[in-house]
Formats: structure tokens, C-alpha cells, sequence
């Protein structure tokens, strides 16, 4: 079995599948109302690695192939995935080469052509430039025009799975002749172009609102002439993840909710209305603490958070990271905030199944007694403030987090387990439209990371881990240089780290695959580089009388978004 075969047989299913109905005329359902309690911030993935910008940009801007929602890799632009059996993948593996769809126009009516694959790639990789995506162009030495449809992408080794550049919802194509004067540190300037991309989707962006509302019109030249359904759609951001959840479930005043994280008894009552379901999809994400490695006082200045400012006085303790993860009942959090939609993890990559370490556990259980011995044998003697200390240094962190109750609730009770090992927390959280932004200029991103440790939740498109387990790589490490994007929010640097993934990207047989895959996330976990607490289900709010959802946990929720329609 060829090794495209092998990792779509590693696909895990999603759940609560619609049927897709038959289609009306293209623009004959008016409009389609979203609502992401998370407002969207900007419509380039480039700039920001934030779900919500992602999921909103796929309506517009789109790869060379996706994950359709059992993980199976399907074409969009792309006429057919490209394979060693059907001659696109090379036989020493150190290239592929995409054909694009005949007659692909961009919104404007001008051609896609290989170029604007050429130019996505120098953009993602320009000097002096931040790309949130950096991970898809891991190891590429070249993009280049075959001829005007033709794509070929070369990598410096042999790489088994080359499904990466264009792939998935994260690694779009961008229009050449919209961004050419973006590149490297001009890109955060280009606002016209990140708030509006021209693009090949099924809606255009007929306005943009930071952080509030953005509405869309149908695109005129979408490749398929019946779709999409609606004529508009109004994705409108803000308010609580509560809020949105009962403006489907309860009123009925809009048709999908995304990202329903909302206490399970709550959720219950709004059910009972009858408007609404909710469609959840289990694929790779994990609610994490991020421990910050480096220190964070303000008086650093620009060197905040950086390596410049040296190791944090504190985290940089392994003790001292441990303690504050088997403190923790990941039980009750689940208990208390996701129900069935979640599990306790001590695993940074909890799917597919082959994927998945047995080998880390020692987190599932709190311990508290545990905790405190650890500390104490480490030198972090109890003050008469209840707070430990060692040489003038006290176990006392920001923890800051994204607006949401059950996140703040989360807070709460390990703020709690945390005092009863003598470690105090000052809790803090951000507006999500801020926290996951990707504002260079903000100090509240959690790119930035201004605090000393952080939550939030992470996945990855696809079923294959590789660029996922790519993204702690040492060069990946947001900073002032790259204007504070790359995908190692954590900042873990460690060059064992580095030569496996570089080993993993030259692997062809599953199974090797996935034991060093296992071995990457054991590395991350036993280093406790971040605390993993619930590998989440991807639970989202539909209307009743919206058809043709198919929830996907391996790529954008919106990835089909031209076949919705509504109920007649």
C-alpha cells in the first residue's frame, strides 16, 4: 500500500454527519447568518494562527487540496491528488507536482495560475517577514512553474508525506497581484488586501470590520456556476461562547454558532428548545496550559518573553512545571466544562488513534501530596504567606487566558489545586478577538505571551502530525524579528527536538511515522514544555433549518460551506 494510502487509512471519523441536500440555484437562500463569539481579526491565516481567522478566510481563500470531514485528503484548485502511482509525486519523493483545475479564475475574473503559488510561498517565507503557517513550507527549497498550471514543489529530502504547502485550510493560496508589495515586514501593512483577499472560494468580502462583523456576497466566479446557495453571509463576531450558542439553539436567529464552548448543563437547557443541534467532530484539539520558558517582567522591555531575557527564575525549574501539572484534576475540569466533549489528556497529539502515546499518564491523576514533595525536595520552602520561595524568587505567576466561562472556571480551580502547593496565581483574561488576533502591535496576543503561563486550545488540519510536531521546532519561535508570529508559542527549543522532526519528515512507513510522532510528543509532554489538560470534541451550534453541514474536525468547519443551503 502506497504511503498516501496508508496515512487516509489512519483518518479517524468525524460525527453527526448532515446529508447535503439537493442545491438551489446559486443565491436563492439570502442570506446565511454565522457567529463566532471569537471576532475575526484579520482575513489572512498568514498573519495570525488563530482558528477564527482560519475558518473565516476558508470561505474565501482556498488550498490546492483539503480534509474532507472523515480526514480523507480531497482536491479543491487542484484536479487530483497527486501520488507516485499517477506520476505527481516523484520517485525519489523529493518533489510534487500539482495540476491546477482548467479555467480557475480568482474573484476578480483574472486566471489562478502557478505563479500565485510561487508567490504564496516567497511571501510565507520572505526575510524579515512573520508567517503564522511557517510549518507547511518546512523543507521546501523551491516552488516552481512547470507551466501555467503546473506546480511543482521541490524539498530538500526525500519526504514521504509531501501533502503540505497548499494543503489544507492553514496553507491557502494568496493572489500574486493582490500582495506583491506585501512581502516580509510589509505585511502586517497591507490591510485592503489582509482584510479583503481576492480569492477562489464561494463568497467575497464585501466588508470588514475588525473584530466585529464581516459580510460576504456570493462569488460570481465560483468554478462551480449552481453554487453557493446563498447570496450573502453575515459572520458576525463578539459577545460569549453562551451568547452565540442560544442565538441558534433558543431564538433561531442565526444558523451555526462555532466553537460551543459552554458549561454541558447550559447547553442542555437551550437543546430542550427544539431550534437547533449541536454537531460535534473529535479530532486533534487539546485545551493546554503553556509554561513560559523565559522571563517576563516588564522592565525587560522589547526582550520580554524572549531568549535575550533569560530563563524564566521560576518555570525554568522541571520541578516546578511538573508540580504544577499533577496538581491538576483534569476529571473535574471535564466534569465541570465539557462533559461528553471532552477527555483528560496528559497528550499534546491525541489522534488519530495510531498517533496516540500510551506511554504518558502520569498527569491523569492529581496528586497533591506529590506536588508539594516534589517542591520541597527542589528547595522551594513554604513562606508564611503560603506562597514557596527560593533565593528571593516566589512561585507566584500571571495566568492569562482568552474571555470564555468555562475557561475562567478552569482558572478558578486550578488557581485553587495550585495555592494548595503554594503557588499563587493572579488571573487574567483577554478578549478573544485580542488574545488570538496576531496584532504585532498588541501586547495581549498570546503569541506575545506577556504572562508567565497561559490556556488556550490548538490542532492541526489533517490527519498526518508532521508539521503539526514541526511547529516546536527552534526556528519557529515567535519574536520581535519575525514580527511576533511562528507557531512555538511555548518557546521550547531543544535540538533532539529538531533532528527528529527533520527524521520524521524522511520516513515513509506508517508505523515508523507514528512511533516517532509518539516519540516528539512524549518529548513535549515529559518536559512538560506545556500542560496538557482535555482533548476537546469541536462541538458547534446548528439551526435546524440549515442543511448540508458536514462537521469536520481535520480542517476548516467551513470547509463546505458552498454546499450549504436551508430547508424549504
Amino acid at each position: 500500500m502506497n504511503t498516501r494510502k496508508l496515512m487516509l487509512a489512519a483518518s479517524a471519523a468525524a460525527f453527526a454527519l448532515t446529508a447535503a441536500p439537493a442545491m438551489a440555484e446559486r443565491g436563492t437562500d439570502g442570506d446565511l447568518k454565522i457567529i463566532f463569539w471569537q471576532a475575526v481579526s484579520t482575513m489572512n491565516p498568514y498573519l495570525s494562527g488563530g482558528t477564527k481567522e482560519v475558518y473565516a478566510a476558508s470561505m474565501v481563500i482556498e488550498p490546492l487540496a483539503r480534509y474532507d470531514e472523515t480526514g480523507a485528503l480531497v482536491p479543491m484548485l487542484a484536479a487530483e491528488i497527486p501520488t507516485v502511482e499517477n506520476g505527481g509525486v516523484s520517485a525519489d519523493l523529493k518533489s510534487i507536482t500539482w495540476k491546477l483545475k482548467p479555467d480557475l479564475k480568482w474573484s476578480d475574473g483574472t486566471a489562478v495560475t502557478a505563479e500565485d503559488a510561487i508567490f504564496t510561498w516567497k511571501y510565507c517565507t520572505a526575510p524579515d517577514g512573520g508567517c503564522a503557517q511557517g510549518a507547511y513550507f518546512e523543507g521546501v527549497t523551491n516552488v516552481e512553474a512547470v507551466d501555467a498550471s503546473t506546480i511543482r514543489v521541490t524539498f530538500a529530502d526525500a519526504k514521504p508525506y509531501p501533502y503540505s504547502a497548499f494543503v489544507g485550510a492553514q496553507s491557502p493560496l494568496i493572489q500574486a497581484a493582490q500582495f506583491k508589495d506585501c512581502l516580509g515586514a510589509k505585511a502586517p501593512e497591507c490591510t485592503a488586501a489582509n482584510f479583503g483577499p481576492i480569492g477562489t472560494g464561494p463568497f467575497v468580502v464585501n466588508e470588514f470590520k475588525p473584530n466585529d462583523v464581516v459580510t460576504f456576497t456570493a462569488n460570481p466566479n465560483y468554478r462551480d456556476p449552481a453554487k453557493p446557495a446563498f447570496a450573502s453571509v453575515t459572520l458576525k463576531g463578539g459577545g460569549d461562547a453562551a451568547s452565540a450558542a442560544r442565538s441558534v439553539l433558543e431564538t433561531g436567529e442565526f444558523d451555526y454558532a462555532w466553537n460551543m464552548q459552554v458549561e454541558p448543563e447550559i447547553l442542555a437547557q437551550m437543546l430542550a428548545a427544539g431550534k437547533g443541534k449541536i454537531e460535534v467532530a473529535f479530532g486533534t484539539q487539546v485545551e493546554r496550559i503553556d509554561i513560559n520558558p523565559f522571563a517576563v517582567d516588564p522592565s525587560l522591555g522589547d526582550k520580554r518573553s524572549t531568549k535575550e531575557a533569560g530563563p524564566h527564575p521560576a518555570l525554568s525549574d522541571p520541578a516546578v512545571r511538573r508540580a504544577l501539572s499533577i496538581s491538576i484534576d483534569r476529571d473535574i475540569l471535564v466534569e465541570a466544562g465539557y462533559g461528553a466533549n471532552g477527555r483528560p489528556t496528559c497528550n499534546i497529539l491525541p489522534a488519530p488513534d495510531i498517533y496516540v502515546s500510551k506511554n504518558v499518564d502520569w498527569c491523569l491523576k492529581q496528586d497533591i501530596e506529590g506536588a508539594n514533595k516534589l517542591l520541597e525536595d527542589a528547595g522551594w520552602k513554604m513562606g508564611s504567606d503560603g506562597i514557596r520561595e527560593k533565593d528571593g524568587v516566589k512561585l507566584s505567576f500571571l495566568y492569562q487566558t482568552s474571555t470564555n466561562s468555562v475557561r475562567q472556571g478552569t482558572q478558578a480551580l486550578v488557581k485553587d489545586w495550585w495555592s494548595q502547593i503554594g503557588v499563587a496565581a493572579e488571573l487574567r483574561n483577554v478578549s478573544a478577538s485580542v488574545f488570538f488576533g496576531g496584532d504585532p502591535a498588541s501586547p495581549d496576543t498570546f503569541q506575545k505571551f506577556y504572562a508567565d503561563v497561559q490556556m488556550y486550545t490548538n490542532n492541526f488540519d489533517g490527519t498526518d502530525p508532521e508539521k503539526y510536531m514541526a511547529s516546536w521546532m527552534c526556528d519557529k519561535i515567535p519574536g520581535p524579528a519575525n514580527g511576533w508570529q511562528g507557531e512555538n508559542i511555548v518557546r521550547y527549543c531543544n535540538p533532539a527536538y529538531d533532528e527528529l522532526v527533520k527524521k520524521l519528515g524522511t520516513t515513509s512507513k506508517l508505523e515508523d511515522r507514528a512511533a516517532i510522532s509518539i516519540q516528539l510528543n512524549d518529548m513535549l509532554s515529559n518536559d512538560v514544555a506545556q500542560i496538557p489538560l482535555i482533548h476537546r470534541g469541536q462541538p458547534s451550534a446548528v439551526n435546524n433549518t440549515l442543511l448540508g453541514v458536514k462537521m469536520n474536525a481535520w480542517d476548516s468547519e467551513l470547509w463546505n460551506v458552498a454546499d450549504w443551503s436551508r430547508a424549504k
